[in-house]
């Protein structure tokens, strides 16, 4: 078992560390050491995006990830980010909850009516990521929340800034799309055909 110690580290530097630890070493089993629950979340998926079975757990301050896995999981680590055969992938980047400036209400009905017209895109809508302010949007009381939910469900990734989420205090409150980190963010602006930012 591999033990990898990521406290203390800023996103997206604790997946990072235990990326470059699964190229260098090939473990079949690592524990992951955390000290936030976002990067709890990011390592998770992370692992298992490579082939690992994961477990969670916590002692006191110490967020950890158990992850085991087979002897495939160098095939899958080379596979795991291979783009969508889509045509055309356009991600929209939402880093305010807000449109535009000069009145806050004004610019809150602005976001609110943007979002619930992104349909119109069909099937070139591949990614919503939401940054900074844009996470509120994300949490119980959003006014576009079952908007989004609508979205998730039809099959769209939205993606939720784990670090927005830890800054706001509001890791708990989210309601909808994954808990990511800025590595799955610039890898999905890298394979995006276009981005559209807020």
């Amino acid at each position: 078992m591999k033990e990898i110690d990521a406290r203390g580290l800023a996103c997206p530097a604790p997946v990072l560390h235990t990326k470059a630890t699964l190229q260098e070493e090939k473990p079949a089993a690592v524990k992951v050491i955390v000290d936030n629950a976002a990067s709890q979340q990011n390592v998770q998926r992370f692992l298992e995006s490579q082939g690992f079975h994961t477990t969670l757990g916590q002692q006191g301050a110490d967020y950890t990830v158990m992850g085991t896995c087979g002897p495939e999981v160098g095939e899958q680590a080379q596979t795991s980010v291979a783009p969508e055969a889509d045509s055309k992938k356009i991600m929209v980047m939402c880093a305010t909850d807000r449109m535009g400036f000069g009145d806050d209400e004004l610019g809150l009905k602005l976001m609110v009516n943007f979002l619930r017209t992104l349909k119109e895109m069909g099937p070139d809508l591949w990614r919503l990521v939401f940054v900074n302010n844009g996470v509120k949007l994300t949490i119980d009381g959003s006014e576009v929340l079952e908007d989004l939910k609508a979205y998730e469900k039809a099959g769209l990734k939205i993606l939720v800034c784990g670090t927005c989420l830890n800054h706001f205090k509001l890791l708990e409150r989210k309601q909808v799309g994954e808990t990511t980190n800025m590595l799955d963010i610039v890898t999905a602006a890298q394979l995006a055909d276009k981005v559209i930012s807020l």
